[in-house]
C-alpha cells in the first residue's frame, strides 16, 4: 500500500466521524442508513474521482481513499450519489429512477461481463505497470449494486479484450462525469452476465447542453393564434364536430387557441422562461438526446481543463473542443468496437396492464398502436412528443400520403368500373370472340405447336378491356396531378407542423464522421469511388442477368408445355407461364432487397462521406436505386420489350438458336403488364409486412425470451425479481432507422404512379395496404423497439427529392405505356384514318398480317398441321407487313410508319402537357399557407417587444441607480462642502455618462 492510500474496511453503523477525525476526510459527508432519520438528502457526495459502494446490510464499505491532496470537491459538476433505500426497486420505480428515487435515467449503457462460479463481478484494480499513466479513480466502481471481490479472495484471470474493454469503460465513465452526468451502475441483474450504466443529466447540464444545442424552449410569453372569422369558422366548427368520432382521445390533438413563444434557451436568461416546473421544463425526449450528444462527443482519452479565473468558461469550451475528437472514441465507436453493447433511453414504463399508471408510451398504445383505431387520425404531436420530430415527420407524411389516396382509389375504381360496364360494348374486344370470322393464328412455337383459333383468346380480351379502355388515358392525367398535389400539400402540412413544433428556424448542424483523420483528397476517395461505381453498375447487371434468366424460363416452359397431350395443359399455357414466373420474380426482388441494402451500406461505408447526414444520404440514394432497378425491372421489360423483338414467322428472333422469343396476346401485353404488377406490388408488401416486420421480430423475441429463461432458471433468487424497466428494454428490437419505413412506401408510391395506366386498381390496394402499415409500424415503434434517440428535423429530407423524381417520371412512363403497350393509339390511328363507317369495325382484321405456311423456315413447320380439322395455307399474325402476295412481301407496311408517328407524337403531347399541368398546380398552391406566415411574423414582432421591454426595464434600473447614487453625493455634498468643490469634474462626468443599449 503506498504511503498516500489508505485501505479501510466495513465501518460500523455507529462509527463516528469528528470534522478533527482524519484530514484525510475532509468534504466527506456520511448519513444515516435509516431514511427517516436523515435530516438531508440520503446520499453521500465525493470528489469526482472517486465512488462509494452501495451499503450492505449495515455498514458502508469504503475501498482505496487516495491521497489527501487529490481530494477536492466540485459540487455541481462531479457528484456520484449513493442510494442507502431499504426496497431500491419500489423507490426507484424498477428502473426509471436512480436508487434514491430522486434522480430520472436518462439513458442507459449496456455491457457485457464475465462472472466467476461464485456469481460475483470481476472488478479488477488495473495493473501496476499502467497504475501511473490512468488516473485513479478507475480504480472504483461506479455506485450501484455492482458487487466486488474480497481484497483477500482469489481472482479468475480474465483476458487481455476484456481487461482492454473494462480499462476503456472505466476511462469512457470517468470522462462522462467529469462532463456533469451522474452515473449508476447495476450488475445485479436477472440478464445473466449484462451490466448497466444509468446515466442522469442533472439540471446544470440540461440548461447548458440546451444552451450549446440551441433548443427552442417556451417562454413565459403567452399569445393567442389566429382563429378564423365569419362562414369559414362556421365551416371549421362544423367539420370539428363531424369529425369529432375519429379523433385521437389525446390533450396534445386538440385545436389549439393559445401558444407559448419559443426562444433558443439561454442561461443568461432563465428568467424569460417558464421554469415554473423544473422538472418537466426538460422531457424525457430532450433530456435522453441531450445525454446522447454528450455521449457522442465524450472521449476515451482525459481532457484536462485549466484552472483559475472563468474556470466554468473554459470547462465548456473545453467540453465542445471534444466534438473534434469524437469520432474516434465516442459512443459509436464504443458499440462497434463492443466495449458497450447497447445505449438506448429508456421507455416511459409499461403499456398494458391494469395497474400501469398512465404515460405516453401507454396512451400511444391504446389511441395509436391499436388495430381498433384504425379508422382516427394519428396524434402526430403526441408521437413527436415521444420519439422526437424525425420519426414524428414519417408518420405524418405516411399519413398525408395515405389520406391523399382516398381519392385517388375513388378515381381508380370509377375507372375499372367504367371497363366493367363498357366490356360487353367493346367492337374489338367482341370481334375477336366472334366464332364466325374464322380467324386462324400462326403457331405460337415451332414444330410442337399447331395453328390455333383468335377466338380461343377471348376471355383475354375481355379482361384486357378492363384496364385498357378510353378512361385510362384520363386516369394518368389525374394521377400525374394528383402526385403534384400531394407534393404541395405536404409541403404546406410541413409547414404548419414546423411552426407547432418550432422548428421555423431550425438548421440542422452537420457533424462530422470522421474529424480525428487527416484530410481525405481525390486521390485517396478514388478507389472507393471506382469501387462503388463498379460495385453497382455489377448489382444491375446481377438484376438484368436474372430477368433474363425468367424470360429463359417463361420460354422454356411455354414449349414444354405446348408438348403436353392434355388440352387443358395446352390452353392454360400462357396463365400458367405467366403466374409462375411472376412468382419467381417475387421471390427474387424480396431476396435482393435485403441483399441490396447491405450492399449499399457497405459501400457508402467505403467512400468515408465527411458529414452524418451526407453518409445517409449516400447511403438513401444507393439504395434507392439498386431496389428500384430490382424492384421494375421486370415490369420494364413486359411493358416496352415483350413482343417488340419477336420478328416474323418465317424469320423469327431466336434466343441461343433455340428458344423463340415470346410475344404478347392477341389483346396486347397490358393485360400481362397488370397482372406483373399487381402480383408483385401485393406480394411484396403482404410477405414484408407478415413476414419481416411481423414475423421475424416475434421471432427473435421468443428466441431472446427462451434464453433469458435458460439462463434464469440456474439462478431462482434472480428469476424471482421483477425486471427493471432497463432489462425489459434490453430484449427489445435496437431501433434501425426509419430508412427500410421511407424505402418501402417509396417503391409503393412508384408502383402507384409509374404505371398506373395499367393497374387503375393500384391506389386501393395502397390504401387498405397503409391503414395497415400505420398501426402496424406504430405498434411496432411502441411496443417492438428499443426507445429511439429523438432526432431533430424540419423536413423528410432526400425523400422528398426522390419522391419529387418519382412523380416527374411517372409521366414519362405513363405516356409510353398509353403509347406503346396500350392499343390507344392503333385505335385512334384507325378510327380516323382508316375506318370505312367511323366505328371501330375491322380494326382486329387491321391489325393483322397474313402469311403464307409455304414459306416456313424448314423444321419450324407445325407437326401436326391438321389439327383443327382443315388444311391451312394462310395464317395471321399481330403486325402491320405486307402480305405475301404483294412485291415486297413481309415488309414492314405504311400503317406501321403511321401508327408509329402517332405514338411518338401523343408521347410528346402527353408528357408537355401534363408537365404543363404539373407545374401550374405547383406554382398556384404557395408552399406557406397565409396564417402560418402570419403567425411566424406575428412571433417575431412579439419576441422583438419581449427583448424590447427587458432592455426599458434595464434602462430604467440603471437610471433608478444613478439618481439614488445622484442622491447619495449631493447629500454627501451637503455634508462636506470642501470636498464638493475637489470633486465637481468627477461628478460631471459621472452625469454625462451615456448607457448605449
Amino acid at each position: 500500500m503506498d504511503k498516500d492510500e489508505i485501505d479501510l474496511h466495513t465501518i460500523p453503523p455507529d462509527a463516528s466521524w469528528g470534522p478533527h477525525s482524519d484530514s484525510a476526510f475532509h468534504g466527506l459527508e456520511f448519513l444515516p442508513e435509516n431514511l427517516g432519520e436523515a435530516p438531508n438528502k440520503t446520499e453521500m457526495r465525493v470528489n469526482e474521482k472517486y465512488s462509494s459502494l452501495p451499503a450492505e446490510e449495515k455498514g458502508i464499505h469504503i475501498i482505496n481513499i487516495r491521497a489527501i491532496e487529490d481530494i477536492g470537491y466540485v459540487q455541481h459538476e462531479s457528484t456520484l450519489l449513493n442510494s442507502l433505500s431499504r426496497d431500491p426497486d419500489a423507490n426507484c420505480k424498477y428502473g426509471l429512477y436512480f436508487r434514491d428515487g430522486k434522480r430520472k435515467v436518462d439513458y442507459i449503457l449496456v455491457y457485457h461481463y464475465k462472472k466467476s462460479s461464485m456469481g460475483r463481478t470481476l472488478t479488477k484494480l488495473i495493473h501496476h505497470n499502467d497504475a501511473s499513466a490512468r488516473n485513479t479513480k478507475q480504480d472504483h466502481p461506479l455506485p450501484g449494486k455492482g458487487v466486488n471481490l474480497d481484497m483477500g479472495e482469489s481472482e479468475p484471470q480474465m483476458d487481455y479484450h476484456e481487461d482492454d474493454k473494462r480499462f476503456r469503460r472505466e476511462e469512457y465513465e470517468s470522462n462522462l462525469i467529469e462532463a456533469g452526468l451522474e452515473l449508476e451502475r447495476d450488475e445485479d441483474t436477472k440478464i445473466h452476465g449484462v451490466g448497466f450504466v444509468k446515466i442522469h443529466a442533472p439540471w446544470h447540464v440540461l440548461c447548458r447542453e440546451a444552451e450549446f444545442l440551441k433548443l427552442k424552449m417556451p417562454t413565459k410569453k403567452v399569445y393567442q393564434i389566429n382563429q378564423a372569422h365569419g362562414l369559414l369558422k362556421k365551416i371549421n366548427s362544423v367539420i370539428q364536430k363531424i369529425t369529432e368520432p375519429i379523433q385521437p382521445k389525446v390533450a396534445e390533438h386538440k385545436p389549439q387557441t393559445m401558444k407559448r413563444l419559443s426562444y433558443p434557451f439561454s442561461r443568461e436568461k432563465q428568467h424569460l422562461f417558464d421554469l415554473s416546473d423544473k422538472d418537466s421544463f426538460f422531457d424525457s425526449k430532450t433530456r435522453s438526446t441531450i445525454v446522447y450528444e454528450i455521449l457522442k462527443r465524450t472521449t476515451c482519452t482525459k481532457a484536462k481543463y485549466s484552472m483559475g479565473k472563468g474556470e466554468g468558461r473554459k470547462k465548456e469550451t473545453a467540453l465542445l473542443n471534444k466534438r473534434r475528437k469524437c469520432g474516434k472514441y465516442g459512443i459509436t465507436s464504443l458499440l462497434a468496437n463492443g466495449v458497450y453493447s447497447a445505449a438506448y433511453p429508456l421507455h416511459d414504463g409499461d403499456y398494458e396492464g391494469d395497474n400501469v399508471e398512465l404515460n405516453d408510451r401507454k396512451l400511444l398504445f391504446e389511441e395509436w398502436a391499436s388495430y381498433g383505431v384504425f379508422y382516427k387520425y394519428q396524434p402526430i404531436d403526441l408521437v413527436r412528443k415521444y420519439f422526437g420530430e424525425k420519426i414524428g415527420l414519417y408518420f405524418a407524411w405516411l399519413g398525408v400520403y395515405t389520406q391523399m389516396l382516398i381519392p385517388a382509389s375513388i378515381v381508380g375504381i370509377i375507372v375499372f368500373l367504367y371497363g366493367c360496364a363498357t366490356v360487353d360494348e367493346n367492337i374489338p374486344s367482341m370481334e375477336m370472340c366472334d366464332q364466325r370470322n374464322n380467324i386462324t393464328m400462326c403457331p405460337l412455337c415451332d414444330k410442337t405447336c399447331s395453328y390455333w383459333k383468335m377466338s380461343s383468346a377471348c376471355a383475354t380480351a375481355r379482361a384486357s378491356h378492363l384496364f385498357d379502355n378510353p378512361a385510362t388515358v384520363f386516369f394518368s392525367v389525374f394521377m400525374a396531378l394528383w402526385a403534384a398535389t400531394f407534393m404541395e400539400h405536404w409541403k404546406r402540412r410541413q409547414m404548419r407542423l414546423n411552426y407547432r413544433w418550432d422548428l421555423t428556424g431550425f438548421e440542422e448542424e452537420e457533424e462530422a464522421v470522421k474529424t480525428d483523420k487527416e484530410k481525405l483528397t481525390w486521390k485517396d476517395r478514388f478507389p472507393a469511388y471506382f469501387t462503388n461505381f463498379v460495385g453497382i453498375i455489377f448489382m444491375i447487371g446481377l438484376t438484368f442477368a436474372i430477368v433474363f434468366g425468367v424470360i429463359i424460363y417463361r420460354i422454356s416452359t411455354a414449349a414444354a408445355l405446348a408438348i403436353s397431350s392434355t388440352p387443358s395443359g395446352r390452353s392454360n399455357v400462357r396463365v400458367t407461364v405467366t403466374a409462375t414466373a411472376v412468382i419467381i420474380n417475387l421471390v427474387v426482388i424480396i431476396i435482393l432487397d435485403e441483399v441490396y441494402g447491405c450492399i449499399a451500406r457497405w459501400l457508402t461505408q467505403i467512400e468515408v462521406p465527411k458529414t452524418d447526414k451526407n453518409f445517409e444520404e449516400r447511403l438513401i440514394f444507393k439504395a434507392f436505386l439498386l431496389k428500384f432497378v430490382n424492384a421494375y425491372t421486370p415490369i420494364f421489360y413486359v411493358a416496352f420489350f415483350k413482343g417488340r423483338f419477336v420478328g416474323r414467322p418465317g424469320d423469327y428472333v431466336y434466343i441461343f438458336h433455340s428458344f423463340r422469343m415470346e410475344e404478347c396476346a392477341p389483346g396486347g401485353c397490358l393485360m400481362e403488364l397488370c397482372i406483373q404488377l399487381s402480383i408483385i406490388m401485393l406480394g411484396k408488401q403482404l410477405i414484408q409486412n407478415n413476414l419481416f416486420e411481423i414475423g421475424i421480430p416475434k421471432m427473435k423475441k421468443f428466441i431472446r425470451y427462451v434464453k433469458s429463461k435458460r439462463q434464469s432458471s440456474l439462478d431462482h433468487e434472480e428469476h424471482m425479481k421483477k425486471k427493471q424497466r432497463y432489462e425489459v428494454d434490453h430484449n427489445l428490437e435496437p431501433f434501425a432507422g426509419l430508412t427500410p419505413e421511407y424505402m418501402e412506401m417509396i417503391i409503393q408510391f412508384g408502383f402507384v404512379t409509374l404505371f398506373v395506366a395499367s393497374f387503375p386498381l393500384a391506389p386501393l390496394f395502397a390504401l387498405l395496404n397503409n391503414i395497415i402499415e400505420i398501426r402496424l409500424d406504430a405498434k411496432k415503434f411502441v411496443t417492438e423497439l428499443r426507445r429511439p434517440v429523438a432526432v431533430r428535423a424540419k423536413d423528410i429530407g432526400i425523400w422528398y427529392n426522390i419522391l419529387r423524381g418519382i412523380g416527374k417520371l411517372a409521366v414519362i412512363i405513363n405516356a409510353f405505356v398509353i403509347s406503346f403497350t396500350s392499343d390507344f393509339i392503333p385505335r385512334l390511328v384507325y378510327l380516323y384514318m382508316y375506318s370505312e363507317n367511323g366505328t371501330m369495325h375491322g380494326f382486329v382484321n387491321h391489325t393483322l398480317s397474313s402469311f403464307n405456311v409455304s414459306d416456313f423456315q424448314e423444321g419450324t413447320a407445325p407437326n401436326d398441321p391438321l389439327e383443327l380439322g382443315y388444311e391451312v395455307q394462310i395464317c395471321r399474325y399481330k403486325d402491320y407487313r405486307e402480305p405475301p402476295w404483294s412485291e415486297n412481301k413481309y415488309d414492314i407496311s405504311k400503317d406501321f410508319w403511321a401508327v408509329l408517328a402517332a405514338r411518338l407524337a401523343f408521347v410528346i403531347v402527353f408528357q408537355n402537357l401534363v408537365m404543363f399541368m404539373s407545374d401550374f398546380v405547383d406554382w398556384i398552391i404557395p408552399d406557406i399557407p397565409k396564417d402560418i406566415s402570419q403567425q411566424i411574423h406575428k412571433e417575431k414582432v412579439l419576441m422583438v417587444e419581449v427583448f424590447m421591454k427587458e432592455e426599458q426595464g434595464k434602462v430604467q434600473m440603471l437610471e433608478t441607480w444613478k439618481d439614488k447614487e445622484k442622491k447619495k453625493v449631493e447629500n454627501w455634498n451637503n455634508h462636506s462642502p470642501r470636498l464638493s468643490r475637489s470633486h465637481s469634474g468627477s461628478l460631471s462626468s459621472c452625469h454625462s455618462y451615456h448607457v448605449d443599449v
